[in-house]
């Protein structure tokens, strides 16, 4: 039987007193940076916000998150495999609804494979545990940042604004893995989270680049510092649970 669902309240929503002060919080740049994010692979507060400064997000995860999902850790690892089929099927649509972009196709037909792969890796684990899948949740998170969308516009804009959610999926993804690759108390699932975060960084960066592909920097800029503060307000008014990767 799996654990009941856990969830855990902070004095500011996405903050830790302990580990982060409002005025601390650090400033995005308009631009993710080139930087590998596994160089500060390290437990200090600096190289914390320094990964979330090259994610580009605005609001770093309370590190206490760890602690309580690593306590419901079965219902991470289903909530894990459900967002890597759900990036799948996304680079599918992705696919379909662009298949006349070149570079789309050529750049997020393996990035499929891959999530596909490891979807199969999360539910290998998951049976090894003794753990059966069992039935998708509702992700908030995922759903707040479609609700963002801008509806309308040229076909390219629509396109840039499927990639830079999915490049934010990504981004949040590979900073909650890396926090699981540093204090999870189990080192294996350390190991196992760590490949998964150099992965999502990978493709954040991927998604980012084909935006700017297709459309102008400056206008791919503007609209993911927009997205960035939406997001930012998202993570804010989201329950911290230790039973869902966001």
């Amino acid at each position: 039987m799996k654990p009941k669902e856990q969830h855990v309240t902070v004095s500011h929503p996405g903050y830790s007193d302990e580990f982060y002060r409002e005025e601390d919080a650090p400033l995005a740049p308009s631009e993710p940076e080139a930087e590998p994010l596994h160089k500060t692979h390290d437990t200090t507060l600096e190289a914390n916000l320094e990964a979330v400064r090259m994610l580009g997000l605005k609001l770093p995860t309370d590190p206490r998150w760890v602690n309580v999902a690593e306590k419901t850790i079965e219902e991470i690892l289903t909530d894990h495999a459900f967002c890597e089929q759900k990036a799948a099927t996304m680079g599918v649509t992705l696919i379909v609804k662009f298949s006349d972009h070149a570079r789309l196709v050529d750049e997020v037909t393996p990035l499929v494979a891959e999530e596909w792969g490891h979807f199969r890796k999360v539910l290998k684990e998951l049976k090894k545990r003794g753990l059966n899948l069992g039935r998708q949740r509702k992700d908030e998170y995922v759903v707040a940042l479609h609700n963002q969308m801008r509806k309308g516009g040229s076909r390219e804009q629509t396109m840039m604004e499927y990639l830079l959610v999915s490049a934010m999926v990504e981004a949040r993804s590979c900073e909650r893995f890396r926090l699981l690759s540093l204090y999870c108390q189990d080192e294996y699932l350390r190991k196992f989270y760590y490949e998964f975060m150099v992965s999502e960084a990978g493709h954040y960066r991927m998604f980012i680049d084909l935006a700017k592909h297709y459309l102008p920097e400056a206008q791919v800029k503007q609209r993911w510092e927009e997205m960035l503060l939406a997001e930012a307000e998202i993570m804010a008014n989201l329950e911290l649970r230790g039973d869902r990767v966001h």
